[in-house]
């Protein structure tokens, strides 16, 4: 089952320090807006969200139709809609549910045997 691209999304105490801490392991903001609390920045095949105020934890993010670069991808994707369906049919609990009866955007939280927050976020 293709996810789409990988983030880490982070919940950052002060969006500034973040950015230029990642900065100096060779991170480049690549989208977002620090003045709304959020940004986007890659390395290589690394992307890294930092998240000021939005979240009580790291997220571990996957963003079907987009790839690495955070481009779409055209047509050729699973929907997230197939991605929860093929979960929820595998006995995975979500904490979240994106609209069964919808297309386009959409995203589910499912939660790890820790815990850990997982991000299935569909902007396309």
């Amino acid at each position: 089952m293709e996810l789409g691209a990988f983030s880490v999304s982070l919940a950052v105490k002060d969006i500034a320090a973040s950015r230029a801490f990642y900065e100096k392991f060779g991170f480049a903001v690549i989208g977002g807006d620090a003045a709304e609390g959020w940004l986007i920045l890659k390395n290589g095949d690394a992307n890294v969200g930092l998240f000021q105020g939005m979240f009580d934890r790291n997220i571990l993010t996957f963003n079907p139709g987009w790839n690495g670069a955070g481009k779409p991808l055209g047509a050729d994707f699973a929907d997230v809609r197939e991605i929860q369906r093929r979960l929820k049919a595998q006995g995975v609990a979500l904490e979240m549910e994106a609209d069964e009866s919808g297309e386009g955007p959409a995203s589910f939280v499912a939660l790890d045997p820790d815990g850990n927050p997982i991000l299935v976020d569909q902007h396309v």
